[in-house]
């Protein structure tokens, strides 16, 4: 593996000072390397499709920060731009066209989207657009689906209960019981368990979200028929539809999945290839509905950072870059073609397959259908992951360090780099 020069300690050395001042030695549970049987990596520099270590080795990166990097590592048009911004201004915390830049962008080429909020994060957008669901129809449940993510919110941090269709559990502590019980959850792919919870509830939904094509929970692409049903019988009832396109925005395609599966979202929230490596999410969505945030209407939400500079303009470099070079139909062509052959690796030399969307892959274990709800996952995921993770990082290839985490291609990942992955990963099969 390539080496740089690097004053910092070890990955280990530095874990064990990480675990002194931070829960876990992490800011964010993954990054921890919990149940690998290993310590976690340190990097200290990017460029392209690469990672450094702070030992100085190579990692071919297909995590891409967990896919905000569309372009890569520290893409240089998005670099320049960035860095002539910072030479302007970092944050103002009042007025400024950079985000009126990027707006007038999503909101030209997104119908869904006649009005729309930036602020941090992709959490930040969900918690936000769910206060506004509820302000406008003036109801107060939420309808989810067990096997999406939705960040890390107290009202979706929820799974289906024991009972009957609909009823739900807190996932994590601190979650109270009445906040879990304004929760619906419902499985995936399943139409029955869907019209149930319409048939108890209807009038009590406020709204129902979903990621259109979740990817939290492994990639569980669901059928076109599934969410246009949950959008239908939404609408029927008078809750909002809304779609969580904090991964799928911009990854897919321009208009993400609500083109590919036709759909009319009352809200979408984004977050990730927004902010182009930076911190940035928005919610937006019908004008009559955005109205109601403050200042014009009375649901309230504000920022310190939101819309920060250089978030605003490494987003909108990075989408019109993306634009211009028809990015998404270069890099979706490249994916399909490494995953064919990535599968067909895998097939002839294990008991893995692989799963597929644009640039989105997930490696699992072999199963006789499509892997479209967590009960669909074949058994022994997490120790096959383990073993394919640890020798992959050994000959310098890095994945999201979960079994249930997909994988990112992007743009800077050449047919040569990929070739290169082909083999590393024929490597460790045979």
């Amino acid at each position: 593996m390539d080496a740089i020069k690097s004053s910092a300690k070890s990955s280990v050395e530095l874990f064990e000072r990480a675990k002194k001042v931070a829960p876990g030695g992490v800011h964010s549970p993954v990054r921890s390397f919990k149940g690998l049987g290993r310590s976690p990596v340190f990097f200290l520099r990017s460029e392209g499709p690469y990672l450094w270590s702070v030992e100085g080795d190579r990692y071919i990166d297909f995590c891409q920060s967990f896919g905000p990097l569309i372009l890569g590592h520290r893409d240089p048009e998005v670099t320049e731009r960035v860095r002539s911004q910072i030479d302007l201004a970092w944050t103002f915390g009042a007025c400024e066209p950079y985000s009126l830049e990027l707006a007038e962008w999503i909101t030209s080429r997104i119908p869904s989207v006649e009005k729309l909020r930036f602020v941090s994060s992709g959490t930040e957008a969900v918690m936000s657009a769910l206060r506004l669901a509820r302000a406008y129809t003036q109801r107060n449940k939420i309808l989810k689906f067990e096997g999406c993510y939705h960040g890390h919110v107290d009202g979706l941090l929820v799974k289906a209960g024991s009972g009957l269709a609909g009823e739900s559990a807190a996932s994590s502590a601190g979650i109270s019981e009445g906040m879990a019980r304004e929760t619906l959850v419902v499985d995936l792919n399943s139409e029955a368990q869907l019209e149930a919870v319409f048939k108890t509830h209807r009038a009590e939904i406020a709204v129902v979200v979903i990621e259109p094509l979740p990817a939290n929970y492994g990639l569980l692409v669901q059928r076109k028929e599934f969410v246009l049903k949950i959008q239908e019988l939404a609408k029927r009832h008078g809750a909002l539809f809304m779609v969580d396109e904090v991964i799928s925005g911009f990854r897919v395609g321009i208009q993400g999945m609500i083109q590919d599966l036709g759909l009319n979202p009352d809200l979408v929230c984004y977050g990730k290839i927004l902010g182009g490596g930076f911190p940035v999410g928005c919610y937006g969505g019908r004008k009559e509905i955005m109205d109601f945030v403050a200042p014009l209407g009375p649901v309230y939400q504000a920022g310190t950072l939101s819309a920060n500079p250089v978030g605003m303009v490494a987003g909108l470099a990075t989408l019109q870059k993306m634009e211009s070079t028809q990015g998404w139909a270069v890099l979706n062509a490249r994916s399909s073609e490494f995953c064919g052959r990535l599968k067909a690796l895998l097939n002839q030399h294990s008991d893995l397959d692989v799963t597929t969307y644009a640039s989105l892959f997930w490696i699992h274990t072999k199963a006789s259908e499509p892997i479209r709800s967590l009960n669909l996952i074949p058994k022994g995921q997490g120790e096959i992951f383990k073993s394919m993770f640890l020798k992959l990082l050994d000959k310098g290839v890095y994945l999201a360090p979960n079994a249930y985490e997909v994988g990112f291609l992007s743009l800077a990942h050449t047919d040569a780099v990929l070739e290169e992955t082909l083999g590393k990963i024929k490597g460790v099969l045979i």
